[in-house]
């Protein structure tokens, strides 16, 4: 089989709607496929970065996720959106993978300690911006990375999926299995914590961080598809 780029297939977004490129991939549709990755992508890998340490863990999270959900498509019954569905599975491979590496810590239990810490990576900007305007926005960015990664797992992870993705409660505890009420207490908890670093200073800033798209969003997905290829599962 002959894998299309991205260029090959039409750089026109899909307008299907989620049930329709759903069904697309059941069919093996590359193109549907492609369009459903390049739509999760920014999602799970936030998800997946408030779970474990690195840049690069998430994104093997990420890939794992869409192997699991795109080569077991037959489980998917449709009683939820397609994309609670996956952002379940990239939450539960971020949490094996964060056990796997802390026996001992529980990803559920928040720790109220002060004292958690976790790796930041600096995420390069993909736009063309002047010097000086790079630096300021690259300042900005980092605060509000090292910020954030300073949360326990659970505080962080909802934080991300509301002031990043932009997800309201609801959609929060749907996708995480939570109740409304602890999506809420946990928000509170991860405002709380960042209001005196950042929250003053860079109100509305939160979100340019943990960024996925550009050439990392697309990397991503010709290796998804390459591996799905493999394995299969794409027809045309």
């Amino acid at each position: 089989m002959v894998l299309k780029t991205v260029t090959e297939i039409g750089e026109h977004e899909d307008q299907r709607g989620e049930p329709a490129l759903v069904a697309g991939a059941r069919r093996g549709d590359q193109v549907a496929i492609r369009e459903l990755i390049r739509r999760l992508n920014p999602r799970l890998f936030r998800v997946a970065r408030g779970v474990v340490d690195t840049d690069a863990e998430a994104e093997e999270v990420v890939q794992e996720a869409y192997l699991a959900a795109f080569t077991k498509l037959d489980s998917f019954r449709g009683e939820a959106r397609f994309s609670t569905w996956v952002t379940r599975i990239a939450l539960n491979a971020a949490a094996m993978r964060k056990r796997a590496a802390r026996p001992y810590e529980s990803y559920d239990t928040v720790i109220e300690t002060g004292t958690e810490t976790s790796s930041v990576v600096p995420f390069p900007g993909v736009e063309i911006e002047r010097p000086e305007a790079a630096v300021a926005r690259r300042e900005v960015r980092d605060i509000l990375e090292t910020a954030i990664a300073t949360l326990p797992a659970p505080l962080r992870v909802v934080f991300l999926m509301h002031e990043s993705e932009g997800m309201d409660v609801r959609s929060i505890a749907m996708d995480l299995g939570l109740n409304p009420i602890t999506v809420k207490t946990r928000l509170f908890r991860a405002r709380r914590r960042l209001r005196t670093l950042v929250e003053k200073e860079l109100a509305g800033g939160f979100a340019s961080v943990f960024p996925f798209d550009g050439q990392r969003c697309q990397a991503l997905t010709e290796r998804t598809v390459a591996a799905l290829a493999a394995r299969g599962v794409l027809k045309n």
